[in-house]
């Protein structure tokens, strides 16, 4: 029984009284018809509810009373349905069913064992892998759902400070009091080019050598690009051209016509066909390498569901 009016629905062909017992009837007198019903009689249902034979009759007859009407026929020994009867019969199954499930999802909720994670990113690039990923989980753990929150990227973390999302994935731990980060994998960015690229014989790209390039990024603006915020920036350096284009496959074609280079970790790159003229070049001497950490709120610590997700985000991404 999912709601009020379908009970009412449920009941429209009978008397209206029925409506007065919905709504002032206790559970257990639904109890009652539905233990006498399946039980046979008030002498075997008084030890299944561990109550007296006479407790059992006084509660029945003010169901009676309410409705007007009889609920079972007596014999000897068998106890049947009335037509009214076999209707409340019906709405105790529904009523008693849907109790204990409601009943059964909050201890869930209450437990952590169910819940809703809505997650985002701070990079478009980090959502490869994340959809098999979600639906992978969905098979092992049916009781935790989990959203995507695609408009909540590049801004994780204020999304997450006014609790529109509940864990961020980002590549630096964020300096506030209410949120924990947790690392979770390493990778690292490379700068990927056409062979014919004049910087393609060189071992490694620096800062400077990004002065005359044509940057190609997948989205504005560029603090949320790893390179520019963590290489760039620091070194005080600006590309020549940079391009926003949201589509990887259309990057990944620019670089193969030499109109420009992309900086990417090899991961994200995982499930497309690359041409044998793309190179992959360090950036900076050491490299551009990354910790990336989901983060959650610190009241979340703990939640079943929260570790669940945790543990096999981790096992999932651990070969990146």
């Amino acid at each position: 029984m999912k709601d009020f009016d379908t009970v009412c629905d449920f009941f429209s062909n009978c008397n209206e009284l029925f409506y007065c017992i919905f709504e002032s009837m206790e559970i257990k007198y639904f109890r009652l018809i539905k233990t006498i019903a399946e039980a046979g009689n008030i002498a075997n249902s008084s030890k299944q509810l561990f109550l007296t034979q006479s407790a059992l009759s006084h509660q029945l007859r003010m169901v009676e009373n309410h409705l007007g009407c009889k609920v079972f026929t007596r014999t000897r020994n068998t106890w049947k349905l009335t037509e009214e009867g076999t209707a409340l019969y019906a709405l105790a199954n529904e009523l008693l069913e849907t109790l204990e499930k409601g009943l059964n999802s909050v201890t869930e909720i209450k437990e952590g064992v169910k819940g809703t994670i809505k997650i985002s990113t701070e990079c478009y690039s980090f959502y490869q892998g994340l959809a098999s990923f979600i639906q992978k989980m969905g098979v092992l753990y049916p009781e935790i759902e989990i959203d995507l929150i695609l408009n909540a990227t590049h801004q994780p973390i204020a999304k997450m400070l006014t609790r529109e999302i509940d864990i961020a994935l980002v590549s630096s731990i964020p300096d506030a009091k209410e949120l924990s980060g947790i690392p979770v994998f390493d990778d690292e960015i490379f700068a990927v080019m056409h062979k014919e690229h004049p910087l393609a014989d060189i071992k490694y790209i620096t800062a400077k050598d990004f002065e005359n390039i044509h940057l190609i990024i997948h989205s504005f603006p560029l603090d949320t690009v790893s390179v520019f915020e963590h290489f760039l920036r620091p070194a005080q350096v600006m590309p020549s051209k940079v391009s926003a284009i949201p589509l990887t496959e259309v990057s990944l074609e620019m670089v193969n016509a030499n109109m420009g280079i992309m900086c990417i970790p090899k991961w994200a790159l995982a499930s497309f066909k690359l041409s044998e003229d793309f190179r992959f070049k360090k950036i900076g001497r050491q490299g551009l390498k990354r910790t990336h950490y989901l983060v959650i709120r610190n009241e979340d610590v703990g939640k079943k569901y929260i570790t669940n997700f945790i543990d096999n985000f981790q096992e999932e991404f651990l070969v990146i």
